[in-house]
């Protein structure tokens, strides 16, 4: 099975960019996308000519803001949106498929921000987040999406500068 998870910053967009060809060449069973920056209808729309898939999206409340979608080639058993706490759901930051033989988790991952300065909340979300993922224990977790975190100075571009003042590379409290 080719999974694919992709920050498109932007669905409709990366769709004028030609997001569609590459999907058709790429040809996964299941691509994850993160940052959609749509409602629900304007992602159905975007992605209307995407022929073979199913199109599953979970929005932010506020327009134009965060968002993530599941593309698949087979219908899932179940999707859920969320993790279960409100103030984590309200930005449309995690949808789930539930498939026979595992669950697959999509999420866009809070950043700390600039200044760090949210970072507690970033905190808060983690220990959420890992929560939620220990829930789904009847098969395989796979989980994927754009995590906002840099693991090693090579994922950087200037990392001495960056250290402890960009969000998502910090040694955190």
């Amino acid at each position: 099975m080719k999974l694919i998870s992709f920050n498109v910053n932007g669905v409709r967009a990366t769709v004028k960019k030609g997001l569609l060809d590459s999907i058709q060449k790429m040809n996964p069973d299941v691509l994850c996308l993160q940052e959609t920056k749509a409602n629900d209808e304007q992602v159905q729309e975007a992605l209307k000519e995407l022929k073979g898939y199913e199109v599953y999206s979970f929005s932010a409340v506020k327009p134009g803001y965060s968002g993530t979608a599941v593309i698949t080639k087979s219908k899932p058993l179940s999707i859920s949106n969320g993790i279960g706490i409100p103030e984590h759901d309200d930005q449309g930051r995690t949808i789930t498929a539930e498939f026979p033989g595992f669950y697959l988790v999509n999420t866009y991952v809070p950043n700390s921000g600039q200044e760090l300065v949210k970072l507690d909340y970033r905190e808060e979300w983690d220990k959420a987040l890992l929560a939620y993922l220990k829930t789904r224990k009847e098969k395989p977790v796979i989980w994927c999406g754009d995590m906002n975190v840099a693991h090693q100075p090579i994922d950087l571009a200037n990392p001495k500068s960056n250290y402890n003042k960009t969000a998502g590379y910090t040694n955190a409290k």
